[in-house]
C-alpha cells in the first residue's frame, strides 16, 4: 500500500496541494499484491494524509472482498492507524522502511520496490502521467483501465 502525488493540468476542480512533495493535485492510494498488479483504488485531494485514506482503502478491500491478511505500507502509514485498522478490518499492516545506516550505494527497500514499479507502470500511461480528468471517478477509472491494461499485456 502506497500513495503517489499527481499533478493536476486542470484548475476548474477540486484539488490540494501536497506539501512534503511540492504537488498541486491529487493522490492516488493503491494497494497491489505481489506482482504488483492492482488490487484497489483511490483517489482523494492531494493534501489528505496517508492515514487518513487508508482506512478509505481497507474499506475498499472489504467491500470488494479480497482475503488479504497482511499488508506491507511505507512509512506514511505508521502510528494508532495501525491498531485502528487491525481492530476494525482484521488487516495486519507491516511498515516497511529503510534502515538508518547510510549507504553510498543504491539499494532497494525488500518488498518496497514492487509497488514502486507499479507506479512507473502507470508513468508510461499517457493518461496517467498527469492527471487531465475532472472527476475523482473517472481518474480511479483511468488507473483500473491501465491495470486491466497492464494484465492483458501480460497474458
Amino acid at each position: 500500500m502506497d500513495s503517489q502525488s499527481v499533478r493536476w493540468k486542470n484548475n476548474r476542480s477540486l484539488n490540494g496541494y501536497d506539501r512534503g512533495k511540492k504537488v498541486k493535485g491529487i493522490k492516488r492510494d493503491v494497494v497491489v499484491d505481489k506482482n504488483g498488479f492492482l488490487l484497489a483504488v483511490m483517489v482523494s485531494v492531494a493534501n489528505v494524509h496517508d492515514s487518513k485514506a487508508a482506512l478509505l482503502l481497507m474499506m475498499t478491500l472489504r467491500y470488494l472482498l479480497i482475503p488479504l491478511e497482511v499488508i506491507l505500507a511505507d512509512g506514511g502509514y505508521r502510528g494508532e492507524i495501525i491498531e485502528e485498522i487491525k481492530i476494525k478490518f482484521n488487516y495486519i499492516i507491516q511498515i516497511v522502511m529503510r534502515s538508518d545506516k547510510k549507504v553510498k550505494e543504491f539499494e532497494p527497500i525488500r518488498k518496497r520496490w514492487v509497488i514502486e514499479r507499479t507506479f512507473s507502470w502507470f508513468g508510461n500511461d499517457r493518461r496517467l502521467c498527469r492527471n487531465d480528468e475532472l472527476l475523482m471517478e473517472s481518474s480511479e477509472n483511468m488507473v483500473e483501465l491501465s491495470a486491466i491494461k497492464l494484465l492483458l499485456n501480460k497474458i
